[in-house]
């Protein structure tokens, strides 16, 4: 039996038409929410952190003075969720059997993402809910990567023109067109590029499919030419996804199950045709050539081994596996065997197996998260009125990133590229269902259909992620009606996540104006 199912969004989603309560939220305040939840857990006396508690380096009664300032009452008209139902939601979850909070996209993508992150996870610590059934859990991958590669790092290293800070060593997109436009020392000339469309999947695009025509030189791995390849020196195109095997290592780190499936080749690759690792291999062995016999022996088993060969260590080498005995345990050989996949088991308590901190605790690193607060305070409290409309983007299940929109399939049909606005706020901009409206931010204007609709709320206005299509007539361009505009002509590089460096998605302050005719 199901048990209740809230979404808090500022849109009823196709997720929210499924469940028991949608409360809507204004974009970009989900902090304030998170905020006022903690405060009452510690008015309401209501935390439970049970067995968690003696792996945490910090007393979570320390915490309490942080919260303090944000009540449900404080934050309620800047969210547009009442007190009353902020204090009933965190009534009914500490009352249920088994309950999560669980937000990934839609609060990483906005100005205060990381600390929103980590007050998701405080507050399932705080409720008990980390390594529970029921609640946050970690899975148990087969192929488990973890081990190689660690906890990860964050700020070893800055953007050199903004000083934004890196995460497992890659720096924020946002970033990327002025360092590769502005002068001096380390002035990004080259770059490869790996099956992505960044011009129109990062933020300002207009801005960045200017500065890939300003490099030196552009490599593109990618068999399809799109906003961003067309800019390419060289393109290496690879084998197609049906040209070859597959299997999940990320996304089984997520999984709500443990479970392993190989998926084989559909089809035999063409003579002379490679697959991407054997063409970023190639590049690597031309720009750095080894310099010692034991480097080029490496290599030599690196190539020999291939993306199965790793996996087959990684499969003998995981929990399921057998290790060095023979025949023993989860192999490659038996997972091919099992077309189907082959079912590990249930989510199991991993703490403190799962910690990679030497001392085998929790680090709640409350210096580093809540000395954001300030930032709060300034942004909320002590700003200018909030702008009328904010932007937030949205997915469609066909269209959920620029790539499956080669595939004509895909993108047939009505016109799905439009900007939601809600029935109150079009009647206040004059706006009619289907005008086509101008749409405009700090960095960029787009024209595109009006959808009304109370899908979203007042103050909202909703593009898709993904369209924006233009290729000068190259082969891969969408018929005009189907292209779109790309969300990311009005998402601002520099409306960032202060504390992360993210791009901010999510919240943008946008004008919107009927087109005359």
């Amino acid at each position: 039996q199901r048990g209740k199912v809230v979404v808090i969004d500022p849109r009823r989603s196709q997720t929210a038409e499924l469940t028991n309560e949608m409360v809507f939220i204004r974009p970009g305040t989900d902090v304030l929410l998170l905020l006022a939840m903690i405060n009452q857990l510690y008015q309401s006396q209501s935390l439970a952190v049970g067995a968690c508690q003696a792996l945490l380096d910090t007393d979570p009664a320390t915490l309490a003075p942080h919260f303090a300032p944000y009540t449900p009452e404080r934050v309620a008209p800047l969210t547009g969720v009442d007190a009353e139902t902020i204090r009933r939601l965190v009534d009914e979850f500490c009352a249920a059997d088994a309950p999560v909070l669980y937000g990934r996209m839609g609060v990483s993508v906005q100005e205060f993402g990381a600390l929103c992150q980590y007050l998701i996870m405080l507050f399932n610590i705080l409720t008990g809910r980390l390594d529970t059934p029921g609640g946050l859990m970690f899975s148990t991958p087969a192929a488990n990567i973890l081990p190689q590669t660690g906890r990860g790092n964050m700020g070893r290293y800055h953007s050199r023109v903004r000083q934004l800070p890196e995460f497992n060593g890659e720096l924020p997109v946002s970033a990327l067109a002025e360092d590769i436009v502005t002068p001096g020392e380390g002035q990004i000339k080259g770059m490869v590029l790996v099956a992505g469309n960044p011009v129109l999947s990062t933020p300002n695009g207009d801005q960045l499919d200017r500065a890939f025509a300003d490099l030196e030189l552009l490599v593109s791995v990618d068999f399809y030419l799109n906003e961003s390849s067309r800019h390419a020196d060289f393109i290496l195109p690879p084998v197609s996804p049906l040209e070859r095997e597959h299997f999940d290592i990320v996304f089984n780190l997520l999984a709500v199950r443990n479970n392993a499936r190989y998926a084989p080749a559909l089809f035999n690759k063409p003579p002379g045709a490679r697959h991407d690792w054997q063409i970023l291999l190639g590049l690597r062995d031309r720009l750095a050539p080894p310099r010692s016999f034991k480097e080029r022996l490496g290599r030599t088993i690196e190539q020999r081994l291939g993306p199965s060969g790793l996996l087959a260590l990684l499969l003998r080498r995981g929990p399921y596996g057998g290790g060095w005995r023979p025949f023993s345990g989860l192999t490659l050989a038996k997972l091919k065997a099992a077309p189907h996949g082959i079912d590990l088991g249930a989510l199991q308590p991993q703490l403190p197996g799962a910690l990679f901190h030497k001392d085998k605790q929790i680090h709640l690193s409350a210096a580093f998260f809540l000395a954001d607060l300030p930032r709060v305070e300034a942004r909320f409290f002590e700003a200018a009125t909030p702008p009328e409309l904010v932007l937030i983007g949205r997915r469609d299940v066909r269209s959920n990133n620029s790539w499956l929109h080669n595939s004509q399939r895909l993108v047939k049909g009505k016109n799905r590229c439009t900007a939601l606005i809600n029935p109150d706020d079009a009647q206040r901009l004059g706006v009619n269902d289907k005008q086509r409206v101008r749409v405009s931010s700090r960095v960029g204007s787009v024209e595109l259909p009006a959808e009304l609709s109370d899908e979203v709320m007042p103050g909202v206005v909703s593009i898709p992620h993904g369209w924006g299509h233009h290729g000068d007539g190259t082969a891969w361009r969408l018929a005009e009606a189907n292209a779109g505009v790309s969300v990311n002509d009005l998402t601002d590089e520099h409306f960032i996540d202060v504390l992360s460096g993210n791009a901010a998605l999510n919240g943008v302050p946008v004008s919107v104006k009927a087109v005359d005719g």
